[in-house]
């Protein structure tokens, strides 16, 4: 499983190796998911912790300009259009109507109370909290620069914990109308037309809430296809019902040019013939870089890699072996969830106890509308590495609760190898497919096979019963549809 952990800590700074006579047990740099979690979990293990943030409030991108502002916009859009899909089953509501300064304070009133349970939590657990800009002095010293103020913090243990940011592209020009995602989470204005650059995750979320307040959206992906790495026919069924939302999707393409003008953006798309439109907004969600040009590392012995990410083991320790590296800076996949584990497990060997980061899989998930949510290796990649692998797809146009709801157009598909039958991954698109791409997790994490999840009892009638129905059409005893045809 994913950690092992020692019933007994170690005493507190029990694997130090220097550090005699510091002021902290440990110092996290960054205040984010992977550094509050570190501090959280070292602090309940009576470490005396430090956690140094840059910015006013912890939470990081992810709380504060990222994973929950943006969920908070995209429950309103979703709402919005489930409002829109009442109408094709007899309840017809009223044009729905928008004000602005109300969406902007929901979503500050959603970050203000997460940020204040963490500023509380850290209180209770008596995390010393810093609030400046950290930079290493020396292997076990940070100095810390907060306005004209300066502090020395001496560690006996450091994480670094400093994320990520949005890459710029160079030859976009500097102006208030090109953002980047946390530039677009602000709202800046009501907008009609709106170009994305990158078909990831942020930018098709950022396009959901965008296109359900009115705008009209088109897409620039340099690559062939959007979501990669996903499953094709997944992403083909998402794009299907996301077509009202845009324009354009222009793959295998990119921007010559771009000029900020009184009426736009107007930009240069290349193909023959090359591609001008004009924007009122252009989000750059092109893909994010570490964060640790301005840390000093080299005071403290750590070189980089030539991207910048900070090369760590399963205890999550870097080249220096009290110094450890969690979440983004350490590489892909740069998501949340996987930056808390590895906060837990380097805070757990700091503490002497024998953890590591030791996943089998870490789950994605688009909360766009609809969801697609996916884990594991795809049937395709399965096959291109020559790998034998049965696959289970079980069509939502069958599921008694999806039409209910809906969400006929859904699917949830496993994949499985084909010598041990024992699931080696999954996608879902439909509603709450982020909420249940869990169980697929599990099963991985645990070995599950196709009997272990098709003879699994899931209650009727819900979406998440359909991941038991695709794996019982994997071994061909689905009753749910049609036999197969014999041939």
């Amino acid at each position: 499983m994913a950690v092992e952990a020692s019933p007994q800590p170690a005493p507190s700074g029990a694997a130090n190796v220097t550090g005699e006579g510091a002021e902290f047990d440990l110092a996290i740099i960054g205040g984010g998911p992977g550094g509050y979690s570190a501090a959280f979990r070292a602090a309940d293990l009576g470490l005396r912790v430090a956690l140094i943030e840059k910015h006013a409030t912890l939470g990081g991108v992810c709380l504060n300009v990222g994973c929950i502002p943006s969920k908070a916009l995209l429950h309103v859009a979703a709402v919005k259009e489930e409002a829109r899909r009442l109408a094709m089953h007899g309840v017809t509501l009223g044009e729905p109507t928008l004000d602005l300064d109300k969406l902007k304070d929901f979503k500050s009133a959603t970050i203000g109370w997460l940020t204040g349970g963490l500023a509380q939590m850290a209180r209770q657990r008596k995390v010393e909290v810093i609030h400046g800009t950290a930079a290493f002095s020396s292997p076990d010293g940070l100095g810390v620069a907060a306005g004209r103020g300066h502090r020395t913090v001496g560690f006996r243990h450091c994480i670094i914990a400093v994320g990520s940011s949005s890459i710029r592209l160079p030859f976009l020009p500097e102006d208030p109308r090109i953002v980047d995602s946390t530039g677009a989470l602000e709202l800046p204005f009501i907008l009609e037309r709106m170009l994305v650059i990158g078909g990831g995750i942020i930018g098709l979320e950022m396009a959901t809430v965008y296109s359900a307040l009115g705008a009209k959206v088109d897409v620039v992906e340099r690559l062939d296809g959007l979501l990669t790495g996903v499953d094709r026919d997944a992403v083909e069924i998402w794009q299907t019902e996301n077509a009202h939302r845009f324009g354009d999707i222009f793959l295998e393409a990119s921007l010559e040019n771009a000029v900020a003008g009184s009426d736009g953006i107007t930009v240069t798309i290349a193909g023959s013939p090359p591609v001008e439109r004009c924007y009122d907004l252009v989000l750059q969600a092109a893909g994010r870089r570490p964060n640790g040009a301005a840390l000093g590392l080299e005071m403290a012995g750590i070189e980089p890699d030539a991207r910048g990410f900070i090369a760590a083991d399963s205890q999550m320790r870097t080249s220096v072996p009290h110094i450890f590296a969690v979440g983004d800076i350490t590489g892909e996949p740069m998501l949340a969830h996987k930056a808390v584990h590895e906060g837990h497990v380097a805070a757990e060997a700091v503490a002497g106890m024998k953890s590591h980061f030791d996943v089998s899989v870490i789950p994605s998930v688009a909360y766009t509308d609809p969801e697609i949510a996916w884990v594991g290796i795809t049937e395709d990649a399965a096959k291109a590495a020559g790998r034998k692998v049965r696959v289970g797809k079980f069509p939502w146009a069958a599921s008694g609760r999806a039409i209910a709801n809906g969400a006929a157009y859904g699917t949830t598909r496993l994949v499985f190898d084909q010598e041990t039958l024992r699931v080696i991954g999954g996608v879902i698109v439909g509603p709450n497919a982020g909420d249940m791409i869990g169980e697929i997790c599990l099963a991985i994490e645990m070995g599950a096979d196709a009997v272990d999840i098709g003879r699994t009892i899931h209650p009727h009638p819900t979406l998440g019963e359909t991941i038991g129905l695709a794996t019982e059409m994997s071994e061909g005893v689905c009753t749910d549809l049609p036999p197969a045809v014999k041939v």
